[in-house]
């Protein structure tokens, strides 16, 4: 595995090491050891696992006081992810960091606690795994509005579908509960 940094510190891709042969294919996503010696927690304590088709989008969301960091992948199709910073007095507040996870490109996103993260569905239906470093607590659910106008988040896709909770979020500067730095 190698480790990509992001122009957000700790917003990071990781790439794995591909072994193909005629059998198929093989290669880690996530070794504990490898994610300790390169600062990465290793202390995840749920996965998830995420079917949805064409255009869909799913965010910005967040947890406060029961921050989940991800470690996403995506083993189906292909997707465009995105991690915001909304931790209040960070030196990147309000930056993002957008990327393609696909199952071709096999690349793992990690998004550190604080920041918020969302996605759009960009093949015909996609499969996404991810870690969490915390347990889902829908009390502590949060969000913000994935076209906030002061993100300007560039996602290629003016009218994805969205869930009823998700079109009624919050922009970011309405938005009264955001982690602190």
């Amino acid at each position: 595995m190698k480790i990509e940094e992001t122009e957000i510190k700790d917003v990071k891709i990781i790439r794995p090491t591909v072994y193909n042969d005629s059998r198929g294919t093989f290669f880690e996503t996530f070794k504990s050891t490898f994610f300790e010696s390169n600062e990465l927690p290793n202390n995840f304590h749920q996965d998830n696992q995420v079917r949805s088709k064409k255009d869909v989008l799913r965010g910005l969301h967040y947890q406060l006081s029961e921050p989940q960091g991800k470690l996403v992948q995506v083993v189906v199709g292909s997707i465009l992810d995105v991690a915001v910073d909304i931790r209040v007095g960070s030196p990147t507040f309000r930056k993002y960091h957008l990327i393609k996870l696909s199952a071709k490109n096999k690349k793992v996103f990690y998004i550190p606690e604080g920041f918020a993260h969302g996605y759009l569905v960009l093949s015909a239906f996609s499969i996404v795994l991810y870690k969490c470093t915390n347990i889902y607590n829908p009390k502590d659910d949060y969000g913000i509005k994935w076209n906030d106008p002061d993100l300007n988040i560039k996602w290629g896709n003016e009218s994805p579908l969205l869930s009823e909770k998700d079109s009624r979020l919050p922009n970011l500067i309405d938005q009264k509960f955001l982690p602190q730095y």
